[in-house]
């Protein structure tokens, strides 16, 4: 019996993330290294690994905010990892091939957007997100007040000794 919950032919994950780069201000793909990159007026925000050097994911890398990779890589070693090449430059990787969740790989992907995109483009990308209703009913908005996906992944810092 064939499941009436399959995805849609030919909506590969490839696709998908090509989808959600292509869909940010002047952002444009280009192949470079024999993957699929995507780029804001010439500066890498996102990267595809098919397989990189034999590697056993299919993932992308982006570039995360000072602290982001490391906090991901603690709280989910599965889906996130270091990447060669850039990991030590603080980008992240993170799998797409295994039930990947969409909606974070949005939201990482315009941060990552936001990394290396000039203010007039971060602007507009500010002026799309939605308002999000937090706590105690009170909208913020999501990009300027709230704190990154990262931040709200990041476990709690130990306090300070001296």
């Amino acid at each position: 019996m064939v499941s009436r919950r399959s995805k849609r032919p030919g909506r590969t994950p490839v696709d998908r993330l090509r989808a959600i780069c292509l869909a940010l201000p002047e952002a444009t793909e280009k192949i470079a290294w024999g993957e699929p990159t995507w780029r804001v007026r010439g500066k890498l925000f996102a990267q595809l690994d098919d397989h990189h050097h034999g590697a056993d994911h299919l993932a992308v890398w982006l570039p995360a905010p000072l602290g982001g990779q490391e906090s991901l890589i603690f709280l989910d070693r599965e889906r996130f990892f270091r990447p060669p090449y850039v990991g030590a430059r603080g980008w992240v990787g993170m799998r797409i091939d295994r039930s990947a969740d969409w909606a974070q790989v949005a939201s990482l992907v315009r941060q990552a957007f936001c990394e290396v995109a000039p203010p007039r483009l971060r602007a507009l990308i500010d002026a799309a997100l939605p308002i999000e209703q937090e706590g105690r009913g009170r909208a913020r908005q999501s990009r300027k007040r709230s704190r990154s996906t990262w931040e709200r992944s990041a476990a709690p810092a130990p306090p300070f000794r001296s």
